[in-house]
């Protein structure tokens, strides 16, 4: 089950690369700017904006889950099973209903990396599994790994890290460079803010740093959670001491997830104001980085 595939990216490994996404997540960061891919199963987006409020379309096909209020609709999402969704998408005329999420094969996926080959030769990419978190569908993840090792494709990974790491360790032979989320090290805060076990994470970023494959650490440096000199420097600390990690991404926060979360009638629980690039903040901490010896990038 994926939820997008991404073309021609730049920003996800070496190269152009194509980027597929994984719907699954055992995460719930407050901040997640794919809400969509958390879920495994497939989820139903709702434009109001896009609704013409009287063709009733929806409501005749599901009346019992559509129930219309003055002039709009309202879904009961619990109540949905995945035919609902996939019925309420096809009759909405105007697409303010639409699905996220799609079971591909791996031989429909493995199409997509052949299309894109000539690009990952003349630029040095490869394909990038990202989510969600891929290792969410691990026997999926690594046939897709494997596909593309088939064809001599450079295989990246996204991960989050809350996997066991029996998912991840089965994947090294298979994976060129890992792109881990390390979002915070304190343990009071980690759990409060992504539902999450921090342990989990830090035992699996140290494990893969001693197994020496290439490595990128990225930090999303999120307003009241870690966007603070003290949390900046606890995670640079245990990056650096980890040892063999290429480069550290310093991600600023940014908003652009948040009209997601409105269609999938889910609240936003995260600040609404951007960290700035150029933040006193962040010019810190890619300071402290570069003393503690790591190439450090300012990504978003």
């Amino acid at each position: 089950m994926i939820f997008n595939v991404q073309r021609y990216s730049t920003h996800d490994g070496p190269g152009i690369r194509t980027v597929v996404f994984l719907k699954g997540c055992t995460l719930r960061c407050r901040w997640c700017q794919n809400p969509e891919g958390q879920s495994r199963r497939r989820d139903l987006f709702f434009d109001p904006g896009a609704c013409i409020a009287d063709c009733h379309l929806c409501h005749q096909c599901n009346p019992d889950q559509v129930v219309e209020k003055g002039e709009g609709i309202e879904i009961k999402r619990s109540q949905l099973s995945d035919d609902a969704i996939g019925q309420l998408a096809d009759i909405c005329p105007s697409e303010a209903l639409m699905v996220c999420g799609e079971a591909q094969s791996v031989e429909e996926v493995r199409a997509i990396f052949l299309r894109d080959l000539p690009y990952y030769r003349r630029s040095g990419g490869g394909i990038t599994l990202s989510g969600g978190e891929p290792f969410a569908q691990p026997e999926y993840a690594h046939a897709l790994l494997q596909a593309a090792r088939a064809l001599d494709i450079h295989t990246a990974v996204e991960t989050c890290l809350h996997v066991p790491w029996k998912s991840l360790s089965d994947a090294l032979p298979l994976v060129d460079l890992f792109l881990t989320d390390l979002k915070h090290v304190d343990p009071e805060k980690y759990p409060l803010w992504t539902g999450g076990n921090l342990a989990t994470v830090l035992g699996n970023f140290a494990k893969l740093a001693a197994s020496g494959v290439p490595m990128i650490a990225r930090v999303p440096v999120i307003p009241d959670f870690n966007a603070d000199p003290t949390s900046m420097m606890q995670i640079i600390d245990f990056i650096s001491d980890c040892g063999n990690i290429g480069e550290l991404d310093l991600l600023p926060y940014h908003t652009l997830g948040k009209n997601k979360y409105e269609r999938l009638d889910r609240p936003y629980e995260s600040s609404t104001t951007p960290l700035r690039r150029d933040s006193a903040l962040l010019s810190f901490a890619r300071e402290y980085a570069d003393k503690k010896g790591l190439k450090t990038v300012i990504g978003g």
